[in-house]
């Protein structure tokens, strides 16, 4: 089974808040009960002493609690995976200063169930008494420690009695920010169209949470702790749809915020999501950013809460603002988990979308604990769409405390896999009793992976969906494929018809056929001035207050997009507007998804759009092109040395042939982010060069000389072998040369040759009594 963490941050601004009284603190409650819970011993089911830590935080611990007037028990298990090792906590001063310090946090958070209910859930913190969540059929109670009780009181009550008012998301038409969603390939992520699928794989988030500082009397111990106990509650609610949430931090704003939380919820939205782009996503890597606003009430118009749809990993929009109203962390956690579920690509639930009890993204609901089976189709249609891309490659086991335990499914330090139980495992790669791989695997599950072995570097893992987007390959060492990566924000795309943005080429074309389907198009310039320029729902530029604002003429192309389409098969959902102009001879088509006040427009011009020759489309402003240059930050000509482009981390990815990080030298492509873009084939290729054509060649030489050599020997033997005739006159004949030589009595006369006569040695048969032939030179 493959999971996936979510990467979240809280942001707490500078807010009012200070920790309650005992007398004050049911006064949000409509109705509670005074428990003591009473920590069981495991083994032999008895009360034991809940002041001992070592009992209180054990990985695994039991508490007995009346609830509706019976004893249930509550089963628990230390959640291991939630908070990153590395847990960061940063504050930001006026004066524009991070601070950061890393932390060790004592793990003493656990989820569960309830003893005789299948169905059950619980989520409690037991570092200051117990806090928490405890879901029982179709009721969710939350129990908190009485402050300053010394008989181990605590309150429990349904967190439908603890909302101080009704839950409302808020006007989503109000947010300045109209950023395109992370890599969805059209509307129908925001719509429940299409084939069920059923969830199989587990995702993971990891979070960052920002909050004020003047928060709990300006204690950050406390709201650190109480932001840590809020992730636990969302990854229990989570688990239901097979996501897991992971909190990688915590920033607070001391003394002043760096932005204004003042204002309708659609611009301080906007204001937080620019603000997480340029300031905190450099010091901080995460999925989503959620922000934390304190207050005594809600926005206007009961807005407690405000998202974008499907922009997990965006880093333009991967955001949302949260009220905390009433201190009540159980009932506050159900705000949150709204919002985070627009970002993960939820709507809210409409008529047939039903679950038991209340469901978490009904638009104006609270204290909701479940999620309806609408809201799981839209995730798993989220990822099917292509986004959330950043959920697919579980965090490093460094960045994760756990206490490894095999058969979770959850790969952790000292395991090479963990495919879930014996009964649940059928990877082939992993051994499910022991969590290591099978003989001879290399891995056991990723993109990278194949036939239990790591793909070599070089091969594609996720390809280019768009001119803007880059594709991905292996690196060779790893089983997962590397995050996504696409052309950095700014360039032009589409002949210089439109720039890139957020790995998209943001053609008028493009966005007709993402809202209205293949064969929509881009109406006439004239639709845009007209329209966009009366300020109604089919025509604006953003919203003041509840009111839509008319475009000013020049900035007409960056209001609603009108298109041209079959206005006899809309959206399902949508309300169609058609207008006609100049006579009836220009059609002017636009569209209302009446997604809900918390959720984005989905059909404003985005950001990267031309408008105007040399011109684009930002915050609903016809804008100089050059407000989206980045090429201070990277440019292909300087950086890239022409053979490349730059991608979203200003780094260059290089044409085939060339080698990151400049390249300005020979390689196989691709970027030291996303991989090699060719692999390598060198080594290959030189064998084959060696055993076709240079083996064959030394073969060829050896038997060639081989045979030269055998020849001249053969030859030799040939020419030194007497002839039959010779061999038979040597039988009865002298074998020996005759030489000419005369012997005198006291000395010896040699006849020799004149120098310059040739030496000729002659085989003669000589008669059986030789004659002397010598010859004696006179003196």
């Amino acid at each position: 089974m493959t999971r996936h963490f979510f990467f979240f941050i809280l942001i707490i601004p500078n807010f009012e808040i200070f920790p309650v009284q005992s007398t004050d603190q049911t006064s949000y409650l409509k109705k509670y009960d005074v428990v003591k819970p009473q920590l069981v011993h495991e083994r032999w089911k008895r009360h034991a002493d809940p002041s001992h830590t070592s009992d209180r935080h054990a990985d695994s611990i039991a508490y007995s609690v009346r609830i509706d007037g019976h004893e249930h028990v509550l089963h628990l298990t230390k959640n291991t995976h939630f908070l990153s090792k590395n847990f960061v906590v940063l504050s930001h001063d006026v004066l524009e200063k991070w601070k950061a310090h890393t932390e060790t946090l004592e793990n003493c958070h656990y989820q569960g169930h309830v003893e005789g209910y299948e169905d059950s859930l619980v989520a409690l913190s037991t570092c200051e008494g117990l806090r928490g969540i405890i879901l029982i059929g179709n009721n969710s109670y939350g129990l908190e420690p009485i402050l300053h009780s010394k008989a181990n009181e605590h309150l429990l009550f349904l967190l439908k009695d603890s909302q101080s008012e009704p839950f409302v998301c808020g006007l989503a038409n109000e947010t300045s920010s109209s950023e395109d969603h992370s890599h969805s390939a059209d509307m129908s992520m925001f719509l429940r169209v299409g084939k069920y699928v059923l969830l199989s794989y587990q995702h993971y988030v990891v979070c960052l949470f920002v909050s004020q500082f003047v928060f709990k009397n300006q204690d950050k111990t406390a709201v650190r702790n109480e932001m840590v106990q809020l992730a636990n509650l969302l990854d229990t609610y989570y688990t239901q749809l097979n996501i897991r949430i992971a909190l990688i931090g915590v920033t607070i704003f001391d003394k002043e915020n760096p932005f204004s939380v003042e204002g309708n919820p659609g611009e301080v939205l906007g204001r937080f999501v620019q603000w997480r782009k340029t300031n905190l996503l450099p010091q901080l890597r995460h999925d989503v950013g959620q922000l934390i606003v304190g207050r005594s009430g809600a926005y206007t118009g009961g807005v407690l809460g405000m998202a974008f749809v499907g922009t997990v990993c965006s880093m333009n929009s991967g955001g949302g603002i949260n009220v905390f109203s009433n201190n009540n962390l159980q009932s506050f956690s159900t705000v949150i988990a709204h919002e985070l579920g627009h970002n993960l690509g939820m709507s809210h639930d409409i008529t047939g979308c039903s679950c038991d009890g209340s469901c978490i993204m009904a638009p104006t609901a609270g204290g909701a604990t479940k999620f309806s089976g609408c809201s799981e189709r839209d995730f798993e249609r989220l990822i099917q769409r292509g986004g959330g891309t950043c959920l697919r490659n579980p965090p490093s086991q460094d960045n994760i405390i756990t206490v490894p335990r095999c058969g979770n499914g959850i790969l952790e330090n000292g395991e090479e896999c963990d495919c879930g139980t014996p009964e649940e495992c059928k990877n082939k790669c992993c051994d499910a009793a022991t969590c290591t791989l099978t003989k001879g695997s290399a891995c056991a599950t990723g993109s990278c992976c194949e036939n239990c072995q790591i793909n070599v570097a070089g091969t594609p893992c996720r390809p280019s969906i768009n001119q803007c987007d880059l594709p991905e390959f292996c690196g060779g060492t790893s089983p997962f494929c590397p995050s996504d990566f696409y052309m950095m924000d700014g360039l032009p795309c589409a002949n210089n018809a439109a720039f890139c943005f957020e790995g998209r080429c943001q053609t008028f074309d493009y966005q007709c056929k993402q809202l209205f389907g293949s064969v929509a198009t881009k109406a006439d310039d004239k639709c845009f001035s007209h329209v966009n320029t009366l300020g109604n729902t089919f025509g604006n530029c953003g919203y003041s207050g509840s009111n839509p604002k008319p475009c000013e003429v020049q900035n007409a192309m960056c209001g609603k997009v009108q298109c041209v389409f079959d206005s006899n098969h809309p959206p399902p959902g949508a309300t169609v507007s058609v207008v006609k102009i100049d006579g009836d001879k220009i059609t002017c088509m636009n569209a209302d998804f009446s997604m809900g006040p918390d959720v984005p427009d989905p059909a404003y011009v985005k950001t990267g759009s031309v408008c105007a020759p040399g011109k684009a489309c930002l915050d609903f402003t016809c804008l100089n092109s050059s407000v989206l240059d980045q090429s201070q930050k990277c440019d292909a000509q300087r950086n890239c040395n022409s053979n490349g482009v730059c991608n979203d981390k200003f780094h260059c990815h290089c044409n085939n042939g060339w080698a990151p990080p400049n390249c300005d030298k020979t390689g196989r492509g691709g970027s030291i982010d996303s991989g090699p873009a060719q692999i390598d084939y060198s080594l290959r290729d030189g064998l084959l060069i060696f055993f076709l054509l240079v083996l064959p060649i030394l073969v060829a030489l050896i038997i060639i000389l081989l045979y030269i050599f055998k020849r001249d020997s053969f030859n030799c033997c040939v020419k030194c072998r007497p002839s039959k005739r010779q061999r038979s006159a040597n039988a009865t004949k002298s074998p020996s040369n005759v030489q000419s030589t005369v012997q005198a009595n006291s000395s010896t006369t040699r006849v020799s040759t004149p120098q310059s006569m040739t030496e000729v040695q002659t085989n003669a048969i000589l008669p059986a009594n030789p004659v002397d032939t010598s010859v004696t030179q006179p003196r």
